[in-house]
């Protein structure tokens, strides 16, 4: 594994400790660019070490953002979810 690839799943690991103590009004912005760097670093994963450790870095991920990834799908289809203040 790369040495560098290592330092930004650690970096990527404490930047959402960091977003995640945050009020939720302050989340929104660095939630995303987290939420959208993550399936990067996942692949990347999968192609520097194998299909495993990547599929158990998803299964990471779908558990982290479980509630924007309902709110993306309930967009998707076309329902309108509430969102937390």
């Amino acid at each position: 594994m790369s040495l560098t690839l290592l330092w930004l799943c650690v970096a990527w690991v404490f930047a959402s400790v960091i977003v995640a103590m945050l009020p939720m009004r302050l989340q929104y912005v660095p939630g995303v660019i987290l939420l959208l760097a993550a399936p990067v670093l996942i692949i990347l994963i999968g192609r520097e070490v194998g299909w495993i450790p990547a599929l158990l870095g998803f299964a990471a991920f779908v558990s982290m953002f479980r509630n924007p990834l309902r709110f993306i799908w309930a967009k998707a289809r076309g329902q309108n979810p509430q969102v937390p203040e």
